[in-house]
């Protein structure tokens, strides 16, 4: 296929979509697209708790900013974790190392099976990151998480065990930087 017939296809696809919720809306209909394109509504009386900078010898990686309606704290209440970058960062590496951390962390030794399985789960839901760029994972109790791109839905991950081993990189007593952790929970380190 050559690159103009795709833009032509692509194009088309995006005017039927774009078409399709005009008349849902004018029709009435909700728009589960509507709904979730903003991670506060997931959480509308969730406040900032706390945050921090996550730096790697000296070099600041990201801002993260933890978010919630319980205070204090409380992993079993659902919660945002936003992350505003400062460097570039390929979708491959915020895969690996938060595979990595998820291993280091888990009292028990994780199956390979699922290892391999959530990998994919993240690879698929995660993006590269730039300079500015910002995510914000929901951590939804009994269902998982949802990963967004700025006001953008990237990803709803129907796994609770890999939503609370994956916030544990930051709110696990053992994550790396206990300063950012208890930063984020609203506690002075």
């Amino acid at each position: 296929m050559s690159s103009s017939s795709f833009c032509i296809s692509s194009k088309r696809r995006s005017c039927l979509r774009a078409a399709t919720l005009l008349a849902a809306v004018m029709a009435g209909v909700p728009c589960a697209a509507w709904a979730a394109a903003d991670w506060r509504a997931q959480l509308p009386q969730a406040q900032a708790l706390g945050g921090g900078d996550m730096t790697w010898f000296g070099l600041r990686i990201y801002r993260a900013t933890l978010w919630s309606a319980s205070r204090p704290f409380d992993a079993s209440q659902p919660f945002a974790l936003q992350l505003s970058y400062y460097r570039s960062i390929s979708r491959e590496r915020l895969v690996s190392t938060s595979i990595d951390e998820i291993r280091r962390l888990s009292a028990a030794p994780i199956p390979a099976a699922t290892l391999k399985r959530w990998e994919a789960l993240l690879n698929t839901a995660f993006v590269d990151v730039r300079d500015g760029d910002e995510l914000t994972g929901v951590y939804l109790p009994g269902k998982g998480m949802q990963l967004y791109d700025r006001q953008r839905l990237l990803a709803d991950v129907e796994d609770e065990a890999l939503a609370r081993a994956f916030f544990d990189i930051w709110l696990n007593p053992d994550s790396r930087d206990q300063k950012l952790r208890q930063r984020l929970i609203g506690g002075q380190p």
